[in-house]
C-alpha cells in the first residue's frame, strides 16, 4: 500500500487548523472575552490588555484618576473565580503620574513601608491622609486585601496606582 503525499499533507493540515482553532475559540469565548467584559466594564478603566497562560493571568490596565484599583480586583476576583480557576492574577497599572505625585510617593514610602514591614496597615491610611491634607488637591487612598495594599494618589490629572504585596516582607520580594 503506497500512501500519496498530497492526501496525507492536506490531512494534517486540516487537523492542525481544527485542533488549534477550536483551541483558541475556546480561550476567546470561555476566558479572554468575558474578563475583558469585567474589567472594561467597570468606572474608571480605559483599556485593559489581558494574557492568559496555565499558571497565570495577566492584567495590563490603564486607570483614570478617579478609578478605584482595590474594588476592581475583588470585583475581578469575585466575578472570575471559573475563569482564573487556580491561575494567579498579575496586575500591572500604567503609570501617568507626575514630578509631584513621585515626589509625594517618595515622601509617604519609608511610612507605608515600616507599616507593612511591621503588619500595622492601619497605619497607611492615616500616613495617606496627612500626606492629602499637607499637599492640597491630592486625593490619597489606601484599601486592603488578603493579597495587596493598593494605594491611590491622584491630582485630578494625573495619577499613580501602587500595588504592594502584603507578603513582601516575609519573602523577601520587593514593593
Amino acid at each position: 500500500m503506497k500512501l500519496r503525499a498530497l492526501p496525507v499533507m492536506i490531512t494534517v493540515v486540516v487537523s492542525i487548523a481544527v485542533l488549534f482553532g477550536g483551541w483558541f475559540t475556546y480561550r476567546q469565548l470561555t476566558l479572554h472575552n468575558p474578563l475583558m467584559k469585567i474589567v472594561q466594564s467597570y468606572p474608571g478603566v480605559n483599556s485593559a490588555q489581558v494574557t492568559i497562560n496555565q499558571k497565570e493571568v495577566a492584567l495590563k490596565l490603564d486607570l483614570k484618576p478617579e478609578a478605584d484599583l482595590g474594588a476592581l480586583v475583588q470585583q475581578i476576583h469575585k466575578q472570575s473565580t471559573d475563569i482564573l480557576g487556580t491561575r494567579t492574577l498579575k496586575l500591572e497599572v500604567i503609570d501617568h503620574s507626575d514630578d509631584k505625585l513621585n515626589k509625594i510617593w517618595e515622601n509617604a514610602m519609608f511610612p507605608v513601608s515600616q507599616a507593612m514591614a511591621n503588619r500595622e496597615y492601619t497605619e497607611i491610611p492615616k500616613t495617606l491622609e496627612e500626606i492629602a491634607k499637607l499637599n492640597t488637591g491630592v486625593q490619597a487612598k489606601a484599601e486592603m486585601d488578603d493579597r495587596n495594599v493598593y494605594v491611590s494618589l491622584s491630582n485630578g490629572k494625573a495619577s499613580k496606582f501602587l500595588i504592594l504585596p502584603r507578603t513582601a516582607q516575609v519573602t523577601g520580594g520587593n514593593a
